[in-house]
């Protein structure tokens, strides 16, 4: 299609959210190969000098602004800052992306204490949201990571996410064999049981995407100027 790159660069200004590359190709009757690349253009057109990024997510793509300017884009729209999300409720966020769907009686018995505040916190800035029901007494309700998830912490899926099994792969290698170099030296090796093992794997876990959340969320909250009311970050 002639101008695909003005017309898809039109779409995602006007539209001001994310916008499924399928509902694109089914309304201009072209590839996704030809949105794809021409997102890539686009991308390339609106580098880490300008003002403007746009995002792909999820099979979606968004304009977003630069985090590089957040400082000075929230001193202007945003002078009172808020506070960022505290590190019970980044540490269950974590929970949530590695074990959803799960339930919050789950997130609990993972961490130890009651997570109702953190839940509602991550369900109020759209990061999480109930995904479906589980088939026990109760029915108590499964929470699930959201395309919000992916935006602010500035991944593509959940997949990038470091992969479950090849950690629990690695400590019971660990177990069996202790090296110095090993990415989980920092505990001590010793025979332990497979639900020690598991405990171990989730605290590790949630440091893992806590330390990417880190480095992320700064920049992202302050991009999209969005408040957050809540204490400490992870």
């Amino acid at each position: 299609m002639e101008n695909l790159d003005n017309i898809l660069e039109s779409l995602l200004f006007v539209a001001g959210e994310a916008v499924a590359i399928s509902d694109i190709t089914a309304k201009l009757d072209v590839t996704k190969n030809e949105i794809e690349k021409a997102a890539k253009r686009l991308q390339e057109k609106y580098g880490e000098k300008c003002g403007i990024n746009l995002l792909t997510f999820n099979g979606k793509l968004q304009f977003s602004s630069n985090p590089k300017f957040a400082e000075q884009v929230s001193t202007v729209l945003n002078p009172i800052r808020q506070r960022n999300l505290t590190k019970a409720t980044m540490e269950t966020a974590s929970i949530i992306a590695y074990k959803q769907p799960i339930t919050r009686m789950e997130i609990e018995e993972i961490r130890g204490v009651g997570c109702d505040y953190a839940i509602n916190v991550l369900l109020e800035h759209k990061l999480i949201e109930v995904v479906g029901r589980k088939d026990t007494v109760g029915h108590p309700a499964l929470f699930g990571t959201t395309d919000e998830f992916l935006k602010r912490f500035d991944i593509s899926s959940i997949d990038e996410l470091p992969d479950y099994q090849q950690m629990i792969e690695d400590i019971k290698k660990i177990n069996e064999k202790p090296t110095d170099d090993s990415l989980y030296n920092n505990f001590k090796v010793e025979e332990q049981t497979e639900e020690e093992v598991e405990q171990k794997l989730t605290e590790i876990a949630k440091d893992d995407l806590t330390d990417h959340i880190e480095e992320e969320t700064d920049d992202f909250v302050d991009s999209n100027l969005e408040q957050f009311d809540d204490d400490d970050l992870v």
